[in-house]
């Protein structure tokens, strides 16, 4: 599947409106009938990373800002690899969330809420390795259980 090119806007504003008119007005449904649903407020939760990799969301990432239409063309995309999502709280394998792995290494994640509906969670590229040395979140992501 073709994805879309990678979008460039001039501020952070820009992408933010751009995520409310794309996804925050009706759910996007996914190549297999899942119809998910985006609120404004994971804007930040999406496109902010940690600048001290503390875990606290505190910069704006171009990284992923550009790859905003990507999140929709996963979804939608037949051909995505799809897997059991991490809790990382429980630290287990959590069969309400999926999460498609397009691109070698561009990762969407959602949680399923009932019959064929779903919330968004995040989307990122995942070829940053862990610290100390440890895997990226694509070879962890693969590494899990396949979504069936």
């Amino acid at each position: 599947m073709a994805f879309p090119p990678l979008v460039h806007h001039a501020s952070e504003d820009d992408y933010r409106k751009h995520f409310e008119r794309v996804y925050c007005r009706r759910p996007v449904e996914t190549f297999d009938g899942i119809k998910v649903r985006f609120r404004k407020g994971q804007f930040s939760h999406c496109f902010f990373e940690s600048s001290r990799r503390d875990g606290n969301k505190d910069a704006f990432s171009p990284q992923r800002a550009e790859r905003i239409d990507w999140i929709k063309a996963t979804l939608q995309d037949p051909d995505a690899e799809l897997y059991v999502g991490w809790d990382k709280a429980r630290k287990r394998y959590d069969r309400s969330r999926r999460v498609a792995l397009v691109q070698g290494n561009y990762v969407v994640v959602i949680r399923i809420t009932g019959k064929a509906k779903a919330d968004f969670v995040t989307a990122f590229v995942g070829d940053t390795p862990r610290p100390r040395g440890g895997k990226t979140s694509v070879e962890q992501i693969r590494g899990g259980p396949r979504w069936e």
